[in-house]
């Protein structure tokens, strides 16, 4: 119960917050750019809606993740808010998975109204429901479950460490993990063992990103399969788990004395 009421206020703050509207109206207007620019394209409409669709959805969810995910542990310590708060029978642990399930809340929020604004537009587009709609339901949950990471990946930087340091931190961690696939493949290809061997340690330490991301296959109407669905469900909740456990542990320790 103590969980869910710091998660309830946390959705609160966060559906409050002047940025996240406005990240909300640039998702919106950018969904409706692309059913204007899908429109004066040949044959290629209904893939530029989904492609811009989504990608808003990935850009737009990712800042909120990390802007909004900085400041959740940061600023109940600036204002000293945390103080007072910890001196009633919260632990610590459900204020870090508290605020973690807050913002994730939002996140899902957001997320089922860009994917239904982009639906929407589809719909408009071709006069009804077809397997396009189908492709979008999965590639809309697989980038909702890299929010999801991003959100754990701000959360440990801002258990320990400063809004800006923690911004920078977790988008370099962003743009790597899109990237992190890449060492498997220089890692396979490489003829020395430390390298090898430091190049699999990146492949495993760092977010795999690319485990999320099928905006192009959806955009071609090419639904992913329910394998992939959840062995991508089941990396996001270890993935989030470890780095959860990592800012839990360093909350613990640290004195607010």
């Amino acid at each position: 119960m103590k969980l869910a009421a710091i998660a309830t206020n946390t959705f609160r703050e966060t559906v409050r917050d002047k940025v996240l509207y406005n990240l909300v109206l640039f998702a919106v207007l950018l969904v409706g750019s692309s059913l204007l620019i899908g429109q004066l394209s040949i044959s290629q409409d209904q893939k530029i809606i989904m492609d811009m669709g989504l990608s808003s959805m990935l850009v737009f969810g990712t800042l909120i993740a990390i802007f909004i995910g900085i400041g959740l542990v940061y600023k109940e310590l600036d204002k000293r808010t945390v103080y007072s708060l910890l001196t009633k029978p919260i632990h610590r642990y459900e204020f870090i998975l508290g605020k973690y399930c807050g913002l994730g809340l939002t996140l899902l929020v957001n997320s089922v109204v860009m994917a239904a604004s982009v639906v929407l537009a589809l719909v408009f587009l071709q006069k009804g429901f077809d397997r396009l709609q189908w492709a979008l339901i999965p590639a809309a949950y697989l980038i909702f479950l890299e929010l999801a990471v991003v959100t754990a990946i701000a959360m440990l930087f801002s258990s320990f460490s400063t809004p800006a340091l923690s911004a920078t931190l977790t988008f370099l961690l962003f743009v790597v993990g899109n990237f992190s696939g890449d060492f498997h493949t220089y890692a396979a290809n490489s003829n020395s063992a430390v390298s090898k061997g430091v190049l699999y340690a990146l492949y495993y330490l760092l977010p795999n990103m690319s485990n999320f991301n099928f905006i192009t296959i959806a955009a071609h109407g090419q639904v992913v399969p329910l394998s992939i669905v959840l062995s991508s469900t089941l990396y996001a909740v270890v993935y989030c788990g470890v780095l959860l456990s990592i800012a839990i542990l360093v909350f613990e320790r640290r004195d607010f004395k």
